[in-house]
C-alpha cells in the first residue's frame, strides 16, 4: 500500500461490519440495530433520506461517536484505533483550510498520517492531476469553486494511501465529467481490496456504480445486498405488453393491472407462466409489438423501502 501503510499489515483487502448498532441523541434513537457489510474491493452505496442515519453511522465507524450499544469489526474483530487512523474520510461538511494552498493542504493532512513531505507532495500532485485540478494546485482552497472544493476534499482522504474510505456525498456539487473522473478514482481505490463505503442522493450513479447496497430508513437497514439482488427483490415481477389492439381484455384475466392505457398494459403476475398466458392472448388478437419483464430501478426500490 505503499509508504502510507508501512507495515502492510492490510493488505489484500479487509472487511467493514457495523454490527448491531445503537445510537440515540438524548431520547431520540437515530440507529436501531444497524447490521451490514462493507466488503474488500467492493463500493458500497448508503442510501437514505434526510435523517435517516447515515451520517452518524459512517462517523461511528471512523470513532468520532461511540455507539450506545453493538460494534463496528474489522474481520471480526473490533476496529482499532491504528486501523482507523488509516481510512480516508470525507465528512459532507467542507472541511478544509480555506486560506492554505491546495497542494500544501495535502501535504500536511498527508504528515499528519505518517508521510514524510516529500510523499506527501508527491502523492498530492498525483491525486491532484487524477482529478483534474493540477492547475489549481498553488489555489488557496477559498478561491476554488464549490465543486473544485469537493474535489480537493476527495484529495485529502486519499492522500495517505487509504486502506479503507468512507465518503459522506463525495459527487455533492460535481458536474457529470468531474462525477466520471471521480468515480474512475474511487474504483481504483476499490481495485486494490479497499472497501469503500459512500453515502450519496444520487440513485443514479449508486446504481451503476455499486457493487453492494444498503438503504436505510428511519435508522433501520431497509434493505441490502448487491445491485441484481435489490433490483430483483420485488415480491411480484412485473411485466409490460405493448400491441397494435385495445389491451383492455388484460384486467379480466387473473394479473394484477398497475397501468393501463389503449395499446399498453404494465401487470404483476405470480411467475412467467401466468405473463406467458397473457402474452398468449394477446397474440390472439393482433400483433404484439414488445412484451417482457419491467427492468425496476434503485429509485423504485428505494421508494418501496420507505414504506
Amino acid at each position: 500500500m505503499g509508504e502510507g501503510n508501512p507495515a502492510g499489515k492490510w493488505q489484500g483487502g479487509t472487511m467493514i461490519r457495523l454490527n448491531a448498532i445503537n445510537h440515540s441523541y438524548g431520547d431520540h434513537q437515530v440507529l436501531h440495530d444497524v447490521t451490514f457489510d462493507v466488503k474488500p474491493g467492493m463500493m458500497t452505496g448508503f442510501v437514505g433520506a434526510n435523517g435517516a442515519g447515515k451520517t452518524t453511522a459512517m462517523r461511528i465507524v471512523l470513532g468520532v461517536l461511540e455507539p450506545d450499544s453493538g460494534v463496528v469489526e474489522v474481520d471480526g474483530a473490533p476496529i482499532t484505533r491504528e486501523y482507523r487512523s488509516r481510512i480516508g474520510y470525507m465528512p459532507e461538511e467542507r472541511g478544509l483550510y480555506p486560506k492554505m494552498k491546495v497542494i500544501d493542504q495535502l501535504v500536511y493532512l498527508g504528515q499528519l498520517r505518517g508521510l514524510t513531505a516529500t510523499k506527501a507532495r508527491e502523492r498530492g500532485n498525483a491525486i491532484l492531476e487524477r482529478l483534474g485540478l493540477a492547475e489549481r494546485a498553488q489555489d488557496a482552497v477559498e478561491e476554488l469553486s464549490l465543486g473544485n472544493q469537493q474535489r480537493a476534499q476527495i484529495a485529502a482522504a486519499l492522500v495517505h494511501d487509504p486502506i479503507a474510505l468512507v465518503l459522506d456525498e463525495p459527487f455533492s456539487g460535481l458536474d457529470p465529467v468531474a462525477v466520471e473522473t471521480t468515480l474512475d478514482v474511487l474504483r481504483d481505490v476499490a481495485r486494490t481490496g479497499a472497501p469503500v463505503l459512500f453515502s450519496s442522493h444520487q440513485l443514479d450513479v449508486v446504481e451503476r456504480l455499486c457493487d453492494e447496497i444498503v438503504i436505510i430508513s428511519n435508522g433501520k437497514v431497509a434493505a441490502h445486498g448487491s445491485r441484481e439482488e435489490l433490483l430483483n427483490s420485488v415480491a411480484e415481477p412485473e411485466w409490460e405488453i405493448t400491441t397494435t389492439t385495445d389491451t383492455g381484455w388484460v384486467r379480466d384475466l387473473d394479473v394484477e393491472v398497475v397501468e393501463f392505457e389503449t395499446g399498453y398494459a404494465r401487470f404483476r403476475a405470480e411467475n412467467a407462466e401466468v405473463a406467458g398466458a397473457v402474452l398468449k392472448e394477446a397474440q390472439n388478437r393482433g400483433t404484439v409489438e414488445r412484451f417482457g419483464p419491467v427492468q425496476h430501478t434503485l429509485h423504485e426500490i428505494f421508494k418501496e423501502s420507505l414504506v
